[in-house]
């Protein structure tokens, strides 16, 4: 016998039926923070060793949206020639980029510096 699971009552805290009257949902969304200007950014430029022997220049720091964050992101790939990504409100670049990172990012008008040893 198959079991069924009733989904149209849930909601995201994965609350089905609650039987406090008082009880009301609260959602946990919590609103994005508007992006900075390039010269108030504070970055953070880190070398960053992975498993494998795998160096990755990481860029810390970044306040605003996932989406200017993303868009930052590309940029910086693209400047470098290299893959990567976005996460954890990081982005990641593959290899040890972090003079060219500076260079691009300081040339926008970010307030760049390097960090870490």
């Amino acid at each position: 016998m198959s079991k069924k699971h009733n989904t149209g009552n849930r909601n995201a805290s994965g609350v089905i039926y609650s039987t406090n009257p008082d009880y009301a949902y609260q959602a946990d969304d919590v609103p994005e923070a508007d992006t900075l200007p390039p010269a108030q950014q504070n970055l953070k430029i880190w070398l960053v060793k992975q498993g494998g022997n795998k160096i990755v220049t990481t860029v810390r720091g970044f306040v605003g949206t996932d989406a200017d964050l993303t868009d930052l992101g590309k940029q910086l790939k693209a400047a470098c020639g290299a893959g990567g990504s976005v996460k954890d409100g990081e982005v990641l670049v593959q290899g040890d980029h972090r003079d060219k990172v500076l260079t691009w990012l300081t040339g926008k008008g970010y307030k760049a510096k390097k960090a870490g040893g």
